[in-house]
């Protein structure tokens, strides 16, 4: 038990640790000031700069950032749906593996430009090495390049300053963090024992009976294992995701696959402390994610390391719940990954998080439902201070302090666009099509599980993707035969073909209608005159301050979702406890 306890902490100790370092690397980088990658990398962003046509100092407005967003995404997306579409005769198919089917393509299309990588399929039999390498590892850099962008750009606004060009933030996001880090991260996870190679899979003989043979997957795992963390997808090359042995073979790799989830998104929040000239503000402002976090840590472990009730009846002794995990990583490791890896939105998985006790389930889905403990790549950061305005307004009313935030008032626009993002979008992402498929249980859900398990993973799957997470409950019907199922004559089904359309929706939805709203706020803020500080005016660089902050995101995520925390994993642990 007490090892168990010690690497959570070391782990976490290990992310607060390098965030001070990471977030002014970051800072300095967008920063447009000097490092040590200038003289290799000024002349290629150059290049890059007269290839796509801008203007490195041309700064936009809030609509053109987005409208640039939107316009070189769907180039992107068409791309990478080609690519999936056409990797039946494209190089690099060992399997000779075909097209998947067209919902299948459409939502992982989807899924991948928005940075979720839900995935609806397996891997190692979906998709080829072209489709893995060129389709959907080149968009785990330009969908993450695309979220730490905007989360920069909300930052400028927030601090005054324009907005910033997407072109030059996304190229430079790519060259100068993801790219760089990614390439040493490679080395690393390779010498650790992540394969990395375009040989096909591996036909051996069982040891059961040696006359039978039995085909292992391997393919270029370990370049697409470190983005696929750094970037906060998640999406897997194999089925199992980290759980498998050739993407997370040992505790080393466990520990820095933790590490690379949390130190974008926690490094920000400092990040933010440089471009508004205030650390002390950004350590309290960090500190409400890590306090979330570290209790939510805790939820889980106990819940994993106590075990369920009915098995330690049966058994005569308490034993730690190991359904659905690696025996590697044991229940420490899997309450850890499981909790970072939803709070950070990054979706990848080292257990199965459908066989978690509840007090996992619970802490997975709040996660998803707040989106702040440190969140998605970038726009994490940003709902975090989208909650800080709504905090600064509401204290302000209740106080009779002028409601300001770094100089600047807020006023109705604000409100509205903080309020629509948080208690809105969400919400409606997540909470109308999960009605819809809840209405219809046998023709559209697919549930593999009844009562209050079965409506939670149902939520689930509908969290996941309005929170760009990709992590799932499993259990459901939604993943289509494979191409070699169908080239022998399987058949698809109705149920997946709506949980790839359904969920569509709810990525899209989950994605760029926050993304144009943060924007736009952040452009709003950016307009605004400084007013001189005065008595009256509301500090929110205060441990008081911060607290009300943290308890404004705690009310408004209990308000909104908790009657489906209830019927779900709440309902559950009643239920378990009899």
């Amino acid at each position: 038990m007490l090892q168990g306890w010690i690497q959570i902490v070391l782990t976490l100790l290990i992310v607060v640790a390098i965030t001070p370092f990471f977030g002014r690397y970051i800072a300095r980088v967008f920063q447009e000031q000097s490092t040590f990658l200038d003289p290799f990398l000024n002349p290629v962003e150059r290049v890059l700069y007269s290839l796509v046509g801008v203007r490195a100092k041309e700064d936009m407005t809030g609509l053109q950032y987005a409208r640039a967003i939107v316009y070189s995404n769907i180039v992107m997306a068409l791309l990478i749906f080609f690519i999936i579409m056409s990797q039946g005769w494209l190089p690099f198919n060992p399997t000779g593996v075909g097209a998947p089917t067209w919902d299948t393509a459409l939502h992982t299309t989807i899924s991948f430009i928005t940075n979720t990588n839900q995935q609806h399929y397996s891997g190692e039999t979906y998709m080829s090495y072209a489709s893995q390498m060129w389709g959907l590892g080149y968009h785990m850099f330009t969908s993450a390049a695309t979220g730490l962008a905007v989360g920069i750009a909300f930052i400028r606004g927030l601090t005054g300053r324009p907005l910033g060009n997407f072109y030059v933030d996304l190229i430079r996001a790519i060259t100068r963090i993801l790219l760089p880090i990614s390439i040493v991260g490679t080395i690393v996870l390779i010498a650790a024992g992540i394969p990395e190679t375009l040989a096909g899979p591996v036909v051996v003989p069982t040891l059961e009976n040696p006359t039978i043979s039995q085909a292992i997957a391997r393919g270029p795992v370990a370049h697409y294992e470190i983005i696929k963390e750094l970037g906060e997808n998640g999406g897997g090359f194999f089925a199992i995701n980290s759980a498998h042995p050739f993407e997370n073979p040992n505790g080393f790799t466990n520990l820095i696959q933790l590490v690379a989830i949390l130190s974008i998104p926690a490094s920000l929040i400092y990040t933010y402390g440089i471009f508004a000239n205030n650390l002390k503000q950004a350590w309290l402002v960090y500190s409400i994610p890590v306090a979330i976090l570290i209790a939510f840590v805790i939820v889980t472990a106990i819940g994993e390391f106590n075990g369920n009730p009915a098995v330690n009846a049966i058994l005569g002794s308490s034993q730690p719940n190991l359904e659905g995990k690696e025996v590697r990583f044991g229940w420490a490791q899997s309450a850890l990954y499981a909790a970072i890896t939803t709070a950070s939105m990054c979706g990848a998985v080292n257990s199965l998080h459908d066989s978690f006790m509840p007090n996992g389930g619970f802490v997975t889905l709040s996660n998803m439902f707040l989106q702040i403990v440190f969140g998605g790549q970038g726009t994490g950061t940003a709902y975090l201070f989208a909650y800080l305005i709504l905090a600064v307004f509401v204290t302000g009313l209740m106080v009779g302090r002028t409601p300001e935030f770094l100089g600047r008032k807020i006023e109705k626009r604000e409100v509205v666009l903080a309020s629509f993002l948080i208690l809105l979008v969400h919400p409606i992402a997540i909470l109308i099509p999960s009605g819809i498929t809840l209405a219809f249980p046998d023709q559209l859900a697919g549930i593999s599980n009844p009562g209050f398990h079965g409506f939670a993973q149902v939520i689930y799957e509908y969290a996941s993707a309005a929170a760009n997470n990709g992590s799932g409950f499993e259990g459901l019907g939604d993943s289509q035969p494979s191409p070699i199922a169908i080239a022998t004559g399987a058949k698809t089904t109705a149920t997946a073909l709506w949980w790839n359309l359904s969920t569509c929706f709810s990525l899209l939805a989950g994605r760029y209608i926050p993304i144009i709203g943060l924007l736009f706020l952040a452009d709003s803020m950016s307009r605004k005159q400084l007013v001189p500080f005065t008595s009256g005016t509301l500090r929110t660089d205060t441990g008081l301050f911060t607290g009300v902050t943290a308890g404004v995101i705690l009310i408004l995520g209990a308000l909104t979702f908790f009657p489906v925390l209830a019927f779900g994993p709440i309902g559950e642990a009643f239920f378990i406890k009899g």
